[in-house]
Formats: C-alpha cells, sequence, structure tokens
C-alpha cells in the first residue's frame, strides 16, 4: 500500500514514494551537463540576481508535494532567499507573493 502524503493546503495527493523517485531524479540532473550550464551564469530564475554558480539551487517550478516532476521543463536555478520563500508555490501563487511583498 503506497503511503500518500496528505496536506490540508493542497488538494493533489502525492504519495511518499513518488516524491522520493522524483527527488532521486532532481539528484542525477543536478550532476548533469545540462545543470551545469543552466547555472553557469550565476542569476536566479525568479529574482535575476547574481549569486554566482555555487550559490544557486534546484527549484522545482511546480513543486513536487503539488505533483510536480523532475524533468527539465520544470527545473530551474534559483537563489537561495528565492527558493526557501517559494517553498510549495506554484507560479501564480509565487507571483502574488512578490506583488503583496513589494506593496
Amino acid at each position: 500500500m503506497k503511503k500518500v502524503k496528505e496536506t490540508a493546503l493542497f488538494s493533489v495527493f502525492v504519495a511518499e514514494e513518488d516524491i522520493e523517485r522524483e527527488k532521486s531524479k532532481a539528484r542525477e540532473i543536478r550532476h548533469s551537463k545540462w545543470w551545469h550550464q543552466k547555472c553557469a551564469q550565476g542569476v536566479c530564475f525568479y529574482c535575476g540576481s547574481r549569486v554566482g554558480s555555487s550559490n544557486l539551487t534546484m527549484d522545482h517550478v511546480v513543486p513536487l508535494i503539488r505533483g510536480g516532476r523532475s524533468i527539465k521543463n520544470n527545473l530551474v536555478p534559483a537563489c537561495k532567499e528565492c527558493n526557501n520563500n517559494k517553498k510549495y508555490l506554484l507560479p501564480m501563487e509565487w507571483k502574488d507573493y512578490l506583488k503583496r511583498r513589494k506593496e
């Protein structure tokens, strides 16, 4: 029987084993030439800050807990601050968060 991670904030239920499988894929991709090229500029996808390639983290645009996958179209380099603040937000929710933060 699959364990399902349930949270009151989301209507999507993602099995714990699916999350672990996607995390494993992300670890593999992190060592790929493709990922190193994505990070070479050292620029955060979200805020545009130049933080250097070694200070970038891998972010899932659609978070794993929200049904996202570890595929190239869903992975972006992000500074630690943006990645930590974005957490489980979807792109449209993240944009609303940034708007409210500026007000």
